[in-house]
């Protein structure tokens, strides 16, 4: 039952073979049994958690069974909530608790989740790896002496392990994808604006998004109609969105006549030889069943992470600035004076990827660089937009790796920026376009998962659905679980 997806687990929660107490009560032993070797959870309120699955037990005594009821969801340390600390992975929001939930959070409470607590990530979602987080780093349950990628490390690790059967993550240049693939499960970064960004502690505002990490296609359309919708809190949450019928895309589960775009920059040199074979072997699957496979080019797609690595440290340059010990979060003792304050707070309160990101982003938004860096940027980022728009003319869909390498060794990287950040190299360029972009996975390179990204044109979350369900009907590589967790293997 650890690994059963949500679907299995509504079903016998609705037939009276559980409840949520049982349920979570299984998931928080696992946690105790195992985080200890992950480091994938670092707020966990068992007490709040009981509490609140006797209250979906209640619940379902007396009324009928909301989406979610009785299902524990595991939730990234970025969202606000106001039961258990927020922390972004940083010193500097050491021991800080909201006062107000973030509006997924909002959601899944009326659609009747259990939240599981607040899982591990790279320090304000600044990094590839969970190396970056103050609580230390995430571990892959495939391999824990490798990393589970990041931001959302602690969710794919949690989901990928058994430790819960589902996970909120963010995605600002692959935070969801790039995690879900190393770790062997489904992860979405829905439309930009799709998703309310209130009460999600903000990296680059342009570029955040929430999403769901899940073991199936049809568990991740399903939390992701529930968290998603116009948010009148939200001045980025798009009122008059296209609406998607997010189950139904996953009924469809129909190759035939789709036409799959495969770009030729997304299978470079220098990408690791077996995850390549992997990929082009689930294109080839779905030839196989009626796709039709058709080389394009997306020609900017070498600018992509240039561009990225001047916005967003810009944009966190800016959203950072709150942090400096007056209001919340930590404060240095005895300031000498005001400057004193502000400069130790700051200083012992960020790690060194938070500070290299805010000193980036200041630079590039100053006077006399702000032509040459950031409006380049944006720059560049219209002609990647416009590259995406071109594609769509020819095709419906785009299919690429998620991560052009398995997951690494811990520490492998951490002493060279550069190849770290080139880890997002294959998911950057989507958030820069604002399109939805979903990870699932399709081997094994190693014996570490492979990933398979999708990416459709705005609004379309049904097109990657349909299809992603359709490949996963017919494969197996979702039913693999790490053999160390209780899983079924590779």
């Amino acid at each position: 039952m650890p690994f059963s997806s949500i679907d299995d687990l509504k079903q016998r929660l609705d037939a009276g073979e559980t409840s949520a107490e049982e349920l979570a009560g299984l998931y928080l032993d696992r946690i105790e049994k195992h985080n200890a070797s992950l480091n994938a959870f670092v707020h966990v309120g068992f007490e709040q958690i009981m509490a609140q699955a006797r209250a979906s037990d209640s619940y379902r005594a007396k009324h009928e069974a909301r989406p979610l009821e009785g299902v524990p969801i595991a939730i990234k340390d970025i969202f606000c909530s106001t039961e258990s600390p927020t922390t972004c992975g940083s010193r500097i929001l050491e021991g800080f608790t909201p006062a107000y939930d973030a509006h997924v959070i909002t959601q899944l409470r009326k659609a009747g989740a259990v939240l599981l607590g607040k899982t591990n990530m790279d320090e304000f979602a600044m990094g590839s790896s969970n190396e970056t987080s103050a609580y230390g780093p995430c571990r892959n349950p495939w391999d824990t002496d490798r990393i589970p990628g990041g931001s959302s490390g602690g969710s794919a690790s949690a989901v990928a392990a058994g430790l819960a059967p589902a996970a909120l993550g963010t995605d600002t240049g692959g935070s969801i994808r790039q995690p879900a693939a190393v770790t062997g499960i489904v992860g979405m970064k829905p439309t930009y604006g799709r998703v309310s960004r209130r009460g999600i502690i903000a990296f680059a505002s342009s570029l955040d998004q929430a999403g769901p990490m899940t073991r199936t296609v049809k568990d991740t359309a399903l939390i992701a109609s529930i968290i998603s919708g116009h948010d009148a809190g939200d001045a980025t949450s798009v009122a008059d969105a296209p609406s998607v019928d997010w189950l139904g895309a996953c009924d469809k589960r129909n190759m035939k006549g789709l036409k799959i775009g495969r770009p030729e920059e997304y299978f470079i040199d220098g990408m690791d030889a077996e995850v390549r074979q992997k990929v082009e072997a689930a294109l080839k699957q779905c030839e196989e069943m009626g796709a039709e496979i058709i080389d394009i080019s997306l020609p900017h797609t070498e600018y992509a992470v240039a561009a990225y690595y001047v916005i967003a440290p810009s944009e966190a340059s800016a959203n950072l600035a709150r942090y400096d010990g007056v209001r919340y979060g930590r404060r240095c003792e005895d300031p000498k004076d005001l400057a004193d304050m502000y400069t130790r707070s700051r200083d012992e309160g960020f790690g060194d990827e938070v500070k290299r990101r805010i000193l980036t982003g200041a630079f590039a938004l100053s006077s006399g660089y702000y032509d040459a860096y950031y409006r380049k940027a944006q720059q560049v980022r219209t002609l990647i937009r416009q590259d995406f728009l071109n594609a769509f003319g020819q095709v419906d869909v785009i299919a690429t790796p998620t991560s052009p390498v398995p997951a690494f060794k811990i520490g492998e990287k951490t002493d060279d920026p550069i190849t770290m950040y080139l880890s997002d190299v294959f998911t950057i360029a989507v958030n820069l376009a604002g399109l939805p972009g979903l990870s699932q996975p399709c081997g094994f390179a190693n014996a570490l998962p492979v990933g398979l990204q999708w990416i459709a044109p705005a609004w379309r979350e049904d097109i990657i659905l349909s299809a992603a369900s359709a490949y996963e009907s017919a494969t197996d590589w979702h039913a693999q679980h790490p053999k160390a967790y209780g899983g079924a293997g590779a």
